[in-house]
């Protein structure tokens, strides 16, 4: 299989999260086939997507004139419409779609995704509450949730932890999370080492169970 930017992708749905994925994806070189119902939306977006139509994806033979099954890979980006949701991923199962991703916005809607046959289900709006929750509420940089129970924080390194060589602070043993990679002031990232000694002014990348994360960033 050739690798996923050379692989089109269809994005059904030009709402907020639907039109920044296609033109993010666009940016990125992969040609992109964007459906939505809306011809003001399709119209206000013509020339910034490799390719944009106005089409009922509810409607199977829309989809096949667009040429949907030749797709790999599909988003369903409709969020606000919960039954059209479900039926174009349906409609996408039964076309065969190798690689479904579908955008749910409860955990209820997210559930009958995956039944009926969604490869990936995503919660945007959840997602980024979550990130900014902890951004607002603690000392994070910056915060993403890799995994169910794994993250990845950007913070200021704990005073405990300054001036202390990695390889000497037993840091994964004691708080149960890996520095992956130092900044310090004015330079780029680079990876952490086990002769690595953090100063005030560095910011880390720290990796682990989210909670361990949680409690490593809370300390002074």
């Amino acid at each position: 299989m050739a690798d996923n930017k050379s692989n089109p992708v269809v994005v059904i749905g030009l709402g907020r999260f639907g039109t920044a994925l296609a033109l993010g994806l666009t940016r990125r070189g992969t040609e992109v086939l964007a459906i939505d119902h809306r011809p003001k939306i399709t119209q206000a977006l013509a020339g910034q997507i490799t390719q944009i139509a106005t089409a009922d994806a509810t409607d199977m033979e829309a989809l096949r004139q667009l040429g949907v099954p030749d797709f790999y890979r599909a988003v369903v980006a409709v969020g606000s419409d919960i039954e059209a949701s479900i039926l174009t991923t349906s409609l996408l199962v039964e076309l065969e779609i190798d690689d479904i991703w579908a955008k749910a916005v409860s955990s209820q809607h997210g559930r009958i995704l995956d039944r009926i046959g969604a490869h990936h289900v995503v919660f945007p709006e959840h997602d980024m509450g979550e990130r900014v929750a902890h951004l607002v509420s603690g000392r994070m940089l910056d915060f993403m949730q890799v995994d169910g129970d794994f993250a990845l924080a950007k913070i200021k390194p704990p005073k405990e932890y300054v001036g202390v060589p990695l390889g000497e602070s037993n840091l994964r043993r004691k708080r149960g999370v890996t520095i992956v990679a130092v900044k310090p002031p004015g330079e780029a990232f680079t990876y952490a080492t086990a002769e690595t000694e953090l100063s005030y002014g560095d910011v880390i990348l720290v990796s682990g169970r989210t909670e361990e994360v949680e409690r490593f960033a809370d300390l002074p």
